[in-house]
């Protein structure tokens, strides 16, 4: 069980929290991904509409996402502030059955409580 200053030092560490963020969606952690995001954060993503706050959030990743397993693995992180830019690549299994492998870059913007208010994601190819 992680102690409560884990806690602590992902809501004020934008690193750790994006971080934190991979680890969960890889894992099928939703309820967990989707609390490291503020009530109203706003998630951009090629070939969706803007995907807004809690609720469009989970929808998205119960019922819209075209992926069903996968890892992340990050090449690069850089913070400045509550800003974040991670460049890395997937790899995984699509709902259709497919094997999906592609570059992606994703920009974080985090609140001043450490919490993910915006993100959007670029990808190298039109597969997930």
């Amino acid at each position: 069980m992680p102690s409560q200053h884990a806690d602590t030092m992902t809501a004020t560490d934008p690193e750790r929290t994006v971080r934190d963020y991979y680890l969960k969606v890889d894992a099928g952690n939703i309820r967990g991904l989707v609390d490291l995001f503020a009530p109203d954060a706003q998630y951009l993503r090629p070939g969706y509409e803007p995907i807004v706050g809690h609720d469009g959030l989970e929808h998205f990743y119960t019922a819209e996402r075209v992926i069903e397993s996968g890892l992340h693995s990050l090449d690069q992180l850089i913070a400045s502030g509550r800003n974040v830019a991670v460049r890395g690549e997937f790899r995984g299994r699509l709902k259709n059955g497919h094997d999906a492998s592609l570059r992606f870059a994703d920009f974080f913007t985090l609140t001043d409580n450490g919490l993910i208010a915006g993100r959007q994601t670029f990808f190298d190819s039109p597969l997930v």
